[in-house]
């Protein structure tokens, strides 16, 4: 533990080099400093300015206890897990939240090494079914996750994690499902979407595959919103990465909030609402 703070004041240096190691977490002016965080990493990448800018949300609220989220550069997503009583103190102890996984994710220990990567196959193994060898075949689930690591080899765990999300939606939505049908190897798969970003085309169709679930299953939509929400809230209160469940809950509204605006559209066809289409997009 004490290797570990040592670490993280030797990080709060090289990136904030003139604020204090000791009391930067102390630090009321917690949110200015992420975003100064954020700003020094994007200035080392060379990356466009806005491409360092931090995002809040305060969820609409008449009186406490108050939401706010953070939205990190690269979609990385942090509530405040304290009951707080002001929407000020609940965006201060959101950014803190992020501040501390920033900084986190700067240690040594959090980026993909081939050590990890061992460590990580073995970890599988031993909580499935599969065997080493199928670390070596990408027709497998422990072969999918091989490679994928082994093509993130470098990286931080927030940014590997950025990438899972977009995996965890599909497989959530049913695409992979699909996709395995279609006779896409995992590989494939793989390699392709981990060149797209999340954004709002790729909701937009996943929403409209839910629509098509709703026709199927009438009820589902909602009954999959309530569980998003209690797991956002679940998660945010554990002082957990977010964006999966968030996404989640932007996708089913989006879904729901087509539905009710428009109850009898001019139908577009099943081949149009289908993954085929989603398919066809990318």
């Amino acid at each position: 533990m004490d290797r570990t703070l040592e670490s993280l004041r030797h990080i709060i240096a090289q990136v904030l080099p003139h604020r204090d190691p000791a009391v930067v977490f102390k630090d009321l002016n917690v949110v200015s400093m992420l975003q100064e965080f954020w700003e020094s990493k994007q200035q080392q990448k060379a990356t466009l300015p806005s491409e360092g800018v931090v995002v809040y949300e305060s969820l609409p609220s008449s009186g406490p206890p108050f939401v706010s989220y953070v939205t990190l550069p690269g979609g990385s997503c942090f509530g405040n897990f304290q009951c707080c009583l002001s929407r000020a103190e609940a965006r201060r102890d959101a950014a803190k939240v992020a501040l501390i996984n920033s900084l986190f994710n700067e240690l040594p220990s959090r980026r993909i090494t081939k050590e990890f990567i061992m460590e990580s196959v073995q970890e599988a193994v031993a909580s499935t079914s599969g065997t080493f060898e199928d670390a070596d075949d990408p027709s497998t689930s422990i072969g999918a996750y091989h490679y994928m690591l082994e093509s993130n080899m470098g990286k931080t765990m927030l940014e590997f994690q950025e990438l899972m999300t977009i995996f965890q939606l599909l497989h959530w939505n049913g695409s992979l499902k699909a996709l395995r049908e279609t006779k896409c190897s995992r590989q494939e798969v793989i390699s392709y979407y981990s060149q797209y970003s999340l954004d709002e085309r790729m909701r937009s169709h996943m929403a409209l595959d839910w629509i098509m679930k709703e026709r199927e299953s009438p009820g589902i939509l909602s009954q999959e919103l309530r569980m998003a929400l209690r797991q956002l809230e679940e998660a945010r209160k554990a002082g957990q990465e977010l964006r999966f469940y968030k996404e989640k809950k932007e996708i089913l509204s989006l879904a729901l909030t087509q539905i009710y605006s428009d109850p009898d559209p001019s139908s577009p066809s099943d081949d149009q609402l289908s993954l085929t289409a989603l398919c066809s997009y990318h």
